[in-house]
Formats: structure tokens, C-alpha cells, sequence
């Protein structure tokens, strides 16, 4: 296991996750950090470096605190999984999160993030998107990308509103930058009425949080790196970044060392000087509602 100068394991993607899952699980059972350690044998300040992603739990541990949580069933075995994926010495590049319920691991990572830099050529970002856009969007993968299904569909949408919610809501305000390219706004999800409330909706967000910045990146710009491509990259106030590329079906692969972040970061950055800024984006959009009036 990787060590800090301080004697606490590395933060990594596995232990992040692990952290905020026990954390989650510890609340919705009613307890107490203080009484969860006491239940495991643990101080209160270990407990608290394992929900920081900055520790492990042995396996006994880790049984112990879930039934002590009453975690049962498929998110027990995940849990578990995630635990022993925490635990792991070996170094590596890229962790491969190919648990259940992988989208609830990544909205819990966006939550907890004190910056989020977002990233999409040709779709709108998951994250401004607005309501009769996520249903629209999920409306095309359904049958698609899972079996047909309106409840799984139902189930996406408003796992994605809620996502959006407690990431645009948090009690502290998160900096947020969003840039996503013009052609986004000419690639028809649902019908023109949906993309004229996508386009009103940005323009709400934009009013409401002073600390979001959406950026459009026009088609007139040329030698845009990331052309074809999407990112995440994920700041936190103690702990490592982490980075991802947006997929369109299967599990995400995340990163967590120097030199997968930085050039991921560099890219951004890029994009981001190539893109209109907040103001002209916004007159950007207003001209676009205009346009199509």
C-alpha cells in the first residue's frame, strides 16, 4: 500500500470511493462516527481517515462495519469488493470501476469534489442538462444501451436530476466549469422545442450560480485538442485529483496518478482558452433563443 509523508495511505480512486460509500451507508443507518469505530475495535480519527479515502479496513473490519450498518445483499458485496480493490499494493494506471452500480460511485465522487472541470464535443454535458433533455436522452439510449425498459429508463432520469441537484445545490458552493462544443446545440436531441428549453435552461443556470461557468467552445475555433473527445477532472480539498473520460456504454476507467492528470488537465486548460468566455457564451445563447423565436 502507498504511504504519505504522514503515515496515511495515498488517497486513491478505490479508497475514495470506499470512503464516501461507508460514509453514506454510516448515515443512512443513523450512527455516529464515534459509535461505528467503537463497533470495530477503531478510533474515531481512523474511522475518519477511512472515510476521507486516506485508509483501508481489513476484511473482518469491513464485514463487522456493514453489519453493524445492516448492509446486506448486492451492495454488501460490492462494498466488499471496493474494500478489497482499497487494499490493493500493487501500483497501477488506471482503476477500472467494474462494480454494480458504478454511476452512483461516480455522482457520490462529483459531490464530494470541490472543483469540477467538465468537458463534451457534440452533446451536453450531464451536469447542465436540462430535465426534458435528460428524459429525451435516455428515451434514445433505452433499448439501446440496456433492454427496453421504461422503468430502468425512469429510474436514469431521475437518478441523473438528482445527481444534478446535490452537485449544483451543495451546501458549499463548488467552482464549476463546464465547456462543451457549438455543434452541441445543433445536434437535435427529442425535437426543436426540447433544444430551445436546453438552451433557456443554460441560460438559467447561468443566473442562478455564480460559481458554474459555461463555456462554448464555436465551431469557428480551429486545432481544438480535445476535438472528439470528453473529460472530467475532479479536485478535492485533501486528496488527490482524479480523472475520467466520459463513455458511452460500459465502465469508466479512472486515473489518479501525476501523469495521467496533468497532460488531462493541460488539454482542459487548452479548451478552455479557446472557448468564449462566461459573457459571450451567455450572449451566445441569448442570440440563439433570439434566433429561434
Amino acid at each position: 500500500m502507498e504511504w504519505s509523508a504522514m503515515g496515511q495511505a495515498r488517497p486513491t480512486v478505490e479508497r475514495l470511493q470506499l470512503g464516501l460509500a461507508l460514509t453514506r451507508l454510516r448515515n443512512q443507518a443513523n450512527r455516529s462516527q464515534g459509535e461505528a469505530a467503537d463497533a470495530i475495535g477503531r478510533t474515531g480519527g481512523r474511522l475518519s481517515q477511512v472515510e476521507n479515502g486516506k485508509g483501508g479496513l481489513g476484511a473482518e473490519e469491513l464485514s463487522k462495519l456493514l453489519d453493524f450498518y445492516g448492509v446486506r445483499g448486492p451492495e454488501r458485496e460490492t462494498v466488499l469488493a471496493l474494500g478489497a480493490a482499497a487494499r490493493r499494493r500493487q501500483p497501477r494506471r488506471g482503476y477500472i470501476d467494474n462494480l454494480p452500480e458504478p454511476f452512483q460511485r461516480m455522482a457520490e465522487l462529483q459531490t464530494a469534489a470541490r472543483e469540477i472541470h467538465w468537458y463534451e464535443c457534440g452533446v451536453i454535458p450531464g451536469l447542465v442538462q436540462s430535465p426534458d433533455y435528460v428524459r429525451a436522452i435516455m428515451a434514445v439510449a433505452n433499448s439501446v444501451y440496456w433492454e427496453d425498459s421504461e422503468e430502468e429508463t425512469s429510474e436514469r432520469v431521475q437518478f441523473r436530476l438528482e445527481h444534478q441537484r446535490r452537485v449544483l445545490e451543495a451546501s458549499t458552493p463548488k467552482h464549476i466549469w463546464v465547456i462543451f462544443t457549438e455543434d452541441s446545440l445543433r445536434h437535435t436531441i427529442g425535437d426543436e422545442s426540447i433544444m430551445r428549453g436546453q438552451v433557456l435552461h443554460l441560460l438559467q443556470l447561468l443566473e442562478r450560480h455564480p460559481s458554474l461557468s459555461i463555456q462554448i467552445v464555436p465551431d469557428s475555433v480551429v486545432n481544438n485538442p480535445a476535438l472528439g473527445g470528453g473529460m472530467v477532472v475532479l479536485d478535492f480539498v485533501q486528496s488527490t485529483p482524479v480523472t475520467f473520460a466520459p463513455v458511452l456504454h460500459g465502465p469508466s476507467t479512472y486515473y489518479d496518478q501525476p501523469e495521467d492528470i496533468e497532460p488531462m488537465r493541460r488539454t482542459f486548460n487548452r479548451v478552455r482558452e479557446l472557448a468564449l468566455s462566461r459573457s459571450d457564451t451567455r450572449a451566445l445563447l441569448i442570440a440563439k433563443v433570439q434566433e429561434d423565436a
